[in-house]
């Protein structure tokens, strides 16, 4: 066992010695990196999960060892497009953000970001397989929490932001990280960009969402549209859940920003884009985020909570498959338009 030990430590070792005497010389310079947040099996071949799509469409067809990371990483040279799997959840967001922008193998100084993945959408906003170009991210998770039984009398809800001594206190504390806005004007570019995609359509999509008869824009078929983005690692959901983020989104946006899309990894990434940022390794301003509705955040009527939330697993949520393939169909558009046109982007950001 012992022995074992010593040789993975020592291939461990052989592998990032290999890495930075590479990298020493000559630096990929990277046009744009694919975040996705996990990956099922396989990046080919197998059932798809966020990173498939791309790997194969894309494609990115080239590996480079991440021994220090959470998956290797993909590339295609022609595009200058990096792709990499963070791992699910805001620590791991931020950790391997970190990593590979460190790495010294590649140059990120003018690279444009696209975190792009599945979440939870509110039916009243959109429909499964939906996509969302983020505007705001806010964080779910910092903040104080009593059980709502024990809150004093006339609190709507147990949870109030950290340093703050009640729920949705005026004035609001600093962010400390609870609420990031993303580059309004790259956001809204790659909106019109892609806002008349036809997302394409199914019998057991429509059957699905047909359950939800209380919001109009849950029965649509799948489209495009842009809103706030709630990041947290605790994995809620219902009506009730589903009012705490919306109110807990208006707050925090100070009322410019709508829920839409529950996941996790936002918060975690753009903490880390602003620390990386301070050295000038990357360019906050040039981040963008996707998501694509895997699922709703909340039960139809007559069903509980716990019914809906029964029914949504990684891999068999109401519309993975969907949700998957319409990432891609929304994201890839983008990132073709930077990578072919970089004697534009690389200087110049997209709608200036």
């Amino acid at each position: 066992m012992l022995d074992t030990i010593r040789l993975s430590i020592f291939g461990t070792l052989l592998a990032v010695f290999a890495i930075t005497s590479h990298a020493a010389t000559e630096p990929k310079e990277v046009r744009l990196v694919i975040v996705s947040l996990f990956e099922i099996g396989e990046d080919t071949g197998d059932k798809a999960g966020e990173f498939q799509h791309w790997v194969e469409n894309l494609p990115l067809e080239e590996i480079i060892p991440l021994p220090h990371g959470n998956h290797d990483l993909r590339w295609n040279e022609e595009l200058g497009v990096l792709g990499m799997v963070t791992g699910i959840g805001t620590a791991k967001s931020a950790a391997s953000v970190t990593t590979v922008a460190l790495d010294p193998r590649f140059d990120f100084t003018n690279a444009y970001w696209l975190l792009v993945g599945i979440a939870g959408f509110d039916p009243a906003d959109a429909s499964l397989a939906s996509t969302c170009w983020i505007d705001w991210v806010v964080d779910g998770d910092l903040g104080h929490t009593i059980d709502i039984r024990e809150a004093p009398e006339g609190w709507p809800t147990g949870r109030f932001p950290f340093r703050a001594k009640e729920p949705y206190q005026d004035p609001r504390p600093a962010s400390e990280g609870s609420v990031f806005h993303l580059n309004e004007q790259l956001t809204d570019w790659a909106y019109e960009m892609t806002k008349d995609l036809d997302l394409g359509d199914s019998e057991a999509l429509a059957t699905r969402r047909g359950l939800h008869t209380d919001f109009e824009a849950a029965q649509k078929p799948p489209f495009v549209t842009k809103g706030t983005y709630l990041a947290a690692m605790n994995y809620w959901h219902g009506e009730l859940e589903n009012e705490w983020a919306n109110q807990w989104c208006e707050y925090w946006t100070g009322g410019e920003g709508e829920f839409i899309a529950s996941a996790m990894e936002g918060t975690g990434m753009m903490t880390a884009i602003e620390f990386l940022a301070q050295a000038d390794i990357v360019d906050r301003d040039r981040v963008m985020m996707l998501r694509s509705a895997s699922n709703y955040t909340m039960q139809w009527p007559g069903a509980t909570a716990i019914q809906s939330k029964r029914g949504e697993n990684l891999g068999s949520y109401s519309a993975f498959d969907a949700s998957t393939i319409n990432a891609y169909k929304t994201g890839s558009p983008i990132v073709f338009e930077i990578s072919k046109n970089w004697d534009i982007y690389k200087t110049t950001l997209p709608g200036q």
